[in-house]
């Protein structure tokens, strides 16, 4: 009876002590900040975002547990809300002043600190493959307009015409603001340009941070801009530890936000610096970040980030952010608004 006793007591600290070392994988995503408020939301629009977000959240979580990498993992995740026309990147992606798509984003391997982004494409349909494209099959980390798309077509992504990122929705935005903008230039008697101010401002980018089997991060974010944007604007996403950084002794991050703020701060280095040099944790210091610096600043928006330990922080300073995650334990969260 002792044999056995002393075989069983073996035998569940066995299995305890393998469960506690299990390999822990974790992901967050988000679809933009800005102002997003439940009333201006219907019930079905509501729903058809927390899909797309629950879709896209699942298909990098799959890749985890699978014992895929976090890239691969965030890739797959920008992808889903790519082809979404309900945010701003890829297939839902804002118009230019001019009333073209041009496209950014970027990607990050926390392991390596190798880093690729491209800015201003119009013609590849996964810009996040662009990124991805341009940090393993090149020795540069960004890339833009037609260089960058002539590269994407020599490495086989597909390539479409600038006409597949068209959504009425997006095109009627931009004639609203033109058509406001033009109001304010006659008021006012200038001749410069004046950037209309409108209150229900969102910064739809996507993104997605992620921690797998082998504890390594990565960050991947890909956006359209901003709409009305001009001359060649580049905001923050492709510019990295601005919108996106990894670093596997910190944490890895991915931004949204009103561009120009979020480069200004270098909001994504800026949170791995606290943790850094300053000690602070992951949610310590994306919320210093987002929750005061960046107030202070003028600044607006959010970020989604993640640390080597599965510890996950999605601070924003608007009234809603659209945001998922899948924690250590595989609890799923799946959030729009400010949590009262």
């Amino acid at each position: 009876m002792k044999k056995l006793l002393l075989c069983f007591t073996f035998m569940c600290i066995h299995c305890l002590s393998q469960a506690q070392s299990s390999p822990k994988i974790a992901i967050a995503i988000h679809g933009g900040a800005g102002t997003i408020k439940k009333e201006n939301m219907t019930a079905q629009q509501e729903q058809a975002y927390k899909t797309v977000l629950q879709e896209a959240l699942k298909t990098g979580y799959k890749i985890l547990k699978q014992g895929g990498s976090s890239l691969d993992a965030v890739e797959a995740t920008i992808h889903v809300m790519e082809v979404s026309p309900l945010f701003n990147a890829g297939k839902g992606a804002v118009f230019t002043h001019d009333g073209k798509n041009e496209l950014d984003a970027a990607i990050m391997d926390g392991k390596t600190r190798n880093a690729g982004a491209v800015a201003g494409i119009s013609t590849v349909k996964s810009p996040i493959s662009a990124a991805r494209a341009v940090m393993e099959k090149s020795e540069h980390v960004m890339m833009v307009g037609k260089g960058a798309e002539q590269f994407a077509k020599e490495q086989g992504l597909e390539i479409v015409d600038p006409s597949y990122f068209y959504t009425q929705k997006r095109y009627d935005q931009l004639q609203e603001i033109i058509h406001t903008e033009k109001q304010q230039l006659d008021h006012s008697g200038s001749q410069g340009h004046i950037p209309a101010q409108f209150p229900d401002q969102k910064f739809g980018t996507v993104g997605a941070v992620a921690l797998d089997e082998d504890g390594n991060l990565a960050a991947a974010t890909s956006t359209g801009g901003m709409t009305n944007k001009r001359y060649g604007r580049v905001g923050d996403v492709p510019i990295i530890g601005a919108g996106t950084y990894a670093d596997n002794n910190t944490c890895a991050v991915s931004a949204t936000g009103h561009g120009e703020y979020f480069i200004r701060s270098v909001v994504a280095y800026d949170i791995a610096a606290l943790m850094k040099y300053k000690g602070m944790s992951l949610k310590e210091a994306a919320s210093e970040v987002v929750k005061h610096k960046l107030v202070d600043f003028g600044g607006d928006g959010g970020v989604i980030a993640i640390d080597r330990q599965g510890n996950i922080a999605m601070p924003f300073n608007t009234s809603g952010m659209y945001r998922a995650s899948m924690d250590i334990n595989g609890k799923m969260y799946v959030g729009i608004y400010q949590s009262k």
